[in-house]
């Protein structure tokens, strides 16, 4: 199998201005590239994040049933630390807590377009 050194996940948002502000000014995510005036890539640590405001108007994948972008933290202690920061300033979609079914502690936040927003400490290495 081929071994890619990096990857990116492209997806569509309504207003590239407003994922900017939500992704680099509240969660400080730096912005690593920036394409033309409607798509900017933001690096989370372990990968990346594309985000492109298209053309053709295709809609973000958003919603509780829709796509879900998850930040492993290092500890419980990280994640209510990171709750603390964002939850005046972001949209709060679930308040921490442990997942009845999966080895998480995790909390969601909402992006501009309604993407779920993950910052967890899962009880399993992920590598």
């Amino acid at each position: 199998m081929m071994k890619a050194g990096t990857s990116v996940i492209f997806l569509p948002c309504s207003n590239i201005r407003d994922t900017e502000a939500f992704y680099h000014d509240e969660l400080g995510l730096p912005i690593v590239q920036r394409q033309a005036d409607n798509l900017l890539i933001f690096d989370t640590g372990y990968g990346y994040w594309g985000f492109c405001e298209y053309a053709d108007g295709r809609k973000p994948l958003s919603g509780p049933q829709g796509v879900c972008l998850s930040l492993n933290l290092e500890s419980e202690e990280a994640v209510l630390e990171a709750y603390e920061t964002y939850r005046g300033r972001c949209r709060v979609y679930r308040e921490p807590a442990k997942h009845p079914q999966f080895p998480v502690f995790s909390f969601f936040l909402l992006d501009p377009d309604g993407y779920l927003v993950e910052f967890q400490k899962t009880g399993e290495k992920i590598s």
